[in-house]
């Protein structure tokens, strides 16, 4: 505890009597500060013990000393010591008089204690307080570091509450609680998400004071890892401010958080670049190497059906539909080299990667997630909590594209994700092909995501809205429309009814309203037209298929 006016009172030596605001003496003491100044108050931090024998003060003056005593009650002044036998044989009852009416402690110092003892005193007890904080810091520490080497960061945790009279709570690099002690603050660290994202937004370190919910506690948060983005975020929730040996305690547990932060960090990195190798074996048809590879970091995850997850960023699946034409197709499983691990801080990829990642975490599931250049690839449980984050952020990601009005804007923030049928090791470069299908399909259609079996449950029509397909049926049935718009006939509408019926003559020619024999003349000139014979089941195909892009554009 720093020195307080009761403890100066009852040190022995100083022989201090209480004159007024007996009530107030638990106040700390900053300092001893000897001031004659009529006005002494710009001379002061707050915190002051004030000494005076009053040498230039008219301390008999009942209005001279309110106005006086008022002035230093709000400087912050918390005491004030009065020498008797200088200048007054006793405190004026003007003085005393005044500090009754603020409430300011006044001490009568007897003419054998020299201030200079009064600011000794002061000044040992200020240094010891510092001691003990800095000694229990040191305590602090070391039980924090022996939790954390014996019972991880839950033991940490445990440890730093009970050091701070209060909770403690870890956040992941996605904004959820993985700890909290005791047990009960892990609702009231939840409630505190939205703060966590704030402070995760800024470069770390950075930290910040919220005032807990309901107005509970005060709670400091301060943000953990050496990076441009946090990795985690520790709360600490007390009733009050902390004082010194609290701090040291705080201070030690964001050390040594941070280290087990940035040393997970070095192990998720070398776990990536085993699942970068087990999944360039899956791709390569190769499951039992895979499997070996895997060992028990991966092998639950290839035990269990998986579904293989392809995402990029907006703004390079744009710059792949533009080169390839909005026509692209799906190319074979990358290779080995493609698939190298790779530092994604600072991309959009990270909030999927970290969502899917931390979901995963929460519920005990493996996941394998894979940085491939602009792309991010991840085999995740079927089912489980990975795919289900991963839909639930591409929703969320959905509905920000449909809020925003500024469509460029969006994109740069915005992932475009395909997703697999349930697959085993045997079909996983089945897998990828059906991701990539997926996400060629989720680009074109501006979805954030797709999954491959949407695309198996659903109609083949809405793929028809392609510009090339367009493009394509534009051309085959250009010969067509000009010779329908010389007058000479209704091929195109002839050529519809006709495939419509499966070939069957009468029952076109009655939906045309013309005889069975100018059906087949009109189909013979269709032949004779495009140069191709409607015999061939693939012609007949085309043509459907073409009729079909040309009414879903509205021609």
């Amino acid at each position: 505890m720093p020195p307080t006016l009761a403890s100066l009172v009852h040190h022995s030596a100083l022989k201090l009597t209480v004159r007024a605001g007996e009530d107030r003496l638990d106040v700390p003491v900053r300092w001893a500060h000897v001031s004659e100044l009529a006005d002494p108050v710009p001379y002061m931090e707050g915190g002051e013990l004030l000494l005076i024998t009053a040498l230039k003060l008219d301390a008999d003056d009942p209005e001279a000393m309110r106005r006086y005593v008022k002035r230093l009650v709000g400087a912050g002044v918390v005491g004030l010591g009065f020498a008797v036998g200088v200048n007054y044989d006793e405190i004026p009852k003007a003085l005393v008089d005044a500090a009754e009416q603020e409430g300011l402690p006044l001490l009568e110092v007897p003419r054998r204690t020299p201030f200079i003892a009064i600011s000794k005193a002061v000044s040992a007890d200020i240094a010891a307080d510092q001691y003990r904080a800095v000694t229990a810091g040191f305590a602090a520490q070391r039980e924090l570091t022996k939790q954390a080497l014996n019972e991880g960061p839950e033991g940490l945790l445990a440890a730093l509450a009970g050091q701070v009279d209060g909770w403690a709570a870890l956040y992941d690099a996605s904004g959820a609680v993985v700890a909290a002690a005791p047990e009960w603050a892990g609702r009231r660290a939840g409630r505190l998400t939205a703060d966590v994202e704030r402070l995760r937004e800024r470069p770390a370190p950075a930290s910040s004071v919220v005032g807990g919910p309901n107005g509970e506690d005060r709670v400091e948060l301060h943000s953990l890892g050496t990076g441009r983005r946090p990795r985690a975020a520790l709360a600490v929730g007390t009733a009050a401010a902390l004082g010194t040996a609290e701090r040291y305690a705080v201070h030690s547990a964001i050390a040594l958080l941070t280290l087990t932060t940035e040393r997970s960090r070095a192990l998720h990195a070398a776990e990536q670049r085993i699942g970068a190798a087990v999944l360039r074996m899956l791709l390569a048809g190769q499951p039992d190497h895979a499997r070996a590879v895997a060992g028990d970091l991966y092998g639950e995850l290839l035990d269990a059906p998986f579904r293989l997850i392809i995402a990029e960023s907006a703004s390079a699946s744009a710059a792949r539909a533009h080169a390839d034409g909005h026509a692209r197709v799906a190319p074979a499983p990358p290779p080995a080299a493609a698939l190298a691990a790779a530092d994604t801080d600072g991309d959009p990829l990270d909030g999927l990667a970290e969502t899917v990642e931390s979901a995963a975490a929460r519920s005990g599931e493996t996941v394998l997630v894979v940085p491939d250049g602009e792309r991010l690839v991840v085999l995740a449980v079927d089912g489980g909590a990975a795919v289900t984050a991963c839909q639930e952020y591409a929703l969320a990601v959905q509905a920000a594209r449909a809020a925003t009005l500024e469509q460029q804007a969006a994109d740069e923030d915005e992932l475009v994700v395909g997703m697999s049928a349930p697959a085993g090791p045997i079909a996983a470069a089945a897998a990828y092909k059906q991701a990539e299908q997926a996400l060629s399909v989720a680009r074109r259609r501006g979805r954030s995501l797709v999954e491959h079996e949407e695309l198996a449950a659903g109609s083949v029509l809405p793929l028809l809205a392609d510009d090339a397909v367009r493009a394509f049926a534009d051309g085959l049935l250009r010969a067509l429309r000009e010779h329908d718009a010389t007058g000479r006939g209704d091929l195109v509408a002839s050529l519809r009814a006709w495939l419509s019926h499966h070939g069957q003559w009468d029952a076109a020619a009655a939906d045309l309203g013309v005889h069975r024999h100018t059906l087949r003349y009109r189909m013979r000139r269709v032949e004779e037209i495009l140069g191709r014979s409607l015999d061939d089941p693939d012609v007949r195909m085309e043509l459907w298929l073409a009729l079909k892009a040309t009414a879903a554009a509205g021609e």
